[in-house]
């Protein structure tokens, strides 16, 4: 389990919510707390399946449990029984509370059901603290788009909205389902293929437009290898990495 407490899960009931996060967390009802977010209001524009949303926090040592509710629930969600000294000592993480709040309640305009869990990474080479988070659920193929342009619409917004709400700068790495990681390992595999062309042949290689996010990837991957060298040339949307032999 990541280093945050709490995790919101959006279904078409408060019991069906209950059971997907406590199989996620692998915890039963007596560890955590239940707070109904959302009690199945319509999706975006009034689309969609009505869904409720709920947050499962990991209770503390003696921490008694506390079900809230922002309007009344039209059916009251089981009342878990207080957790014991042992179940967690972690601590919320306001900043990370929020993100999943923000972007668990996008999915839900959506019409979508999703399970959504955010944790810290590693500071990147620029020395920002990058805030990862991961989106889990059916049918969500549409969060993502076409070559991830719909995700990396998501994450733009949802990065503005939780800045905005936190008066910070805030980084967001999206992910859905491990399309990003499988996608990163798509295009360093390709960037190595075409490198290794360059390095035989002598004639640069320009790769499809890409966002900035993928390009970094790319320019990654290709940083340590002896023969060639990456630059990006082009304005946005259409912006791309070229991989050109390294000068004698």
């Amino acid at each position: 389990m990541s280093q945050n407490t709490t995790l919101e899960i959006i279904a078409p009931t408060v019991e069906e919510a209950i059971l997907q996060g406590l199989s996620q967390l692998g915890l039963t009802a007596d560890a955590v707390s239940v707070e109904v977010l959302d009690t199945g209001n319509k999706g975006l524009f009034g689309l969609g399946k009505p869904q409720v949303r709920v947050r499962l926090t990991v209770n503390g040592p003696g921490g008694a449990e506390v079900l809230k509710t922002e309007p009344a629930a039209s059916k009251p969600a089981p009342v878990p029984a207080p957790a014991k000294e042992s179940d967690s000592t972690l601590e919320h993480d306001p900043l990370l509370d929020r993100t999943e709040s923000v972007i668990s309640k996008l999915i839900h305009m959506m019409g979508l059901e999703a399970q959504v869990s955010a944790h810290y990474g590693d500071n990147d080479r620029d020395d920002r603290r990058y805030i990862h988070v991961d989106i889990r659920g059916n049918d969500l193929s549409v969060l993502i788009g076409r070559r991830s342009e719909t995700l990396n619409a998501f994450q733009y917004v949802a990065s503005l909205i939780i800045g905005k709400e936190s008066q910070q700068y805030v980084q967001l790495v999206i992910d859905v389902e491990g399309y990003r990681a499988r996608r990163e390992k798509q295009l360093a595999q390709m960037a190595n293929r075409m490198a290794d062309q360059v390095a035989k042949n002598g004639r640069k290689q320009t790769m499809e437009p890409m966002p900035s996010a993928e390009r970094r990837i790319v320019h990654i991957a290709l940083r340590e290898h002896p023969a060639v060298t990456t630059e990006s040339t082009g304005d946005e949307p259409y912006r791309k990495v070229v991989i050109l032999p390294k000068e004698d």
